[in-house]
């Protein structure tokens, strides 16, 4: 995508291996097969989603971990957009980077490398929010990077156990599933494992 007067935009789509082969001679110089999903390119601005669900393949917890990458320009901020986000996934664990990239000039010349007031990313999300997950911040203010972890504090059990209720199981089994629970987000927010 060109801009009037200056400037350019690119959307660009990296497998992670070469698809299956379907009869193309992969070596050959030629245009590759169409993909199956669809890309929007957005004027200035980007949203991606990836997805990663996993399953323990001996302890029954499954994890569904989504990473949303919004990118703006001008006077829209990304931050407006993470209390919709947050609600709209339910997340247990919550990791957000925001990063002001390069630069922008004033009419007298003058470079700016931030043009807004941030002290932290949890200024921007509400009440309610805060409320309800434990939160830290790791952020490099001489470089505009701004990194907020956040940990639910309290979970329902019914909201984990698939194709059955919490009236279900005795008292003992449902306290083992419950501390899995907790440790499996505990080590997600943390990035160590304790077990």
């Amino acid at each position: 995508q060109d801009y009037d007067p200056q400037g350019a935009s690119v959307t660009m789509l990296i497998a992670e291996h070469e698809t299956p082969p379907d009869g193309t001679d992969w070596d050959e110089e030629a245009p590759g097969p169409l993909p199956d999903s669809v890309v929007a390119h957005l004027d200035k601005s980007h949203v991606t989603v990836h997805t990663y669900p996993e399953s323990h393949p001996d302890n029954g917890i499954s994890t569904f971990r989504v990473d949303v990458d919004v990118s703006t320009c001008g006077v829209i901020s990304p931050l407006r957009a993470l209390n919709y986000l947050i609600h709209s996934f339910d997340s247990d664990i919550v990791t957000i980077d925001y990063r002001v990239r390069g630069m922008t000039r004033d009419l007298d010349g003058t470079k700016h490398y931030i043009d807004h007031d941030i002290n932290s990313i949890q200024n921007f999300l509400t009440e309610d929010t805060q409320n309800a997950y434990q939160m830290i911040d790791v952020n490099v203010y001489q470089e505009n990077i701004f990194h907020t972890k956040m940990l639910l504090k309290d979970f329902d059990i019914d909201n984990y156990l698939f194709g059955a209720g919490s009236d279900e199981f005795e008292k003992e089994e449902l306290e083992q599933i419950e501390e899995r629970l907790r440790t499996e987000m505990l080590e997600i927010f943390y990035s160590r494992n304790m077990g």
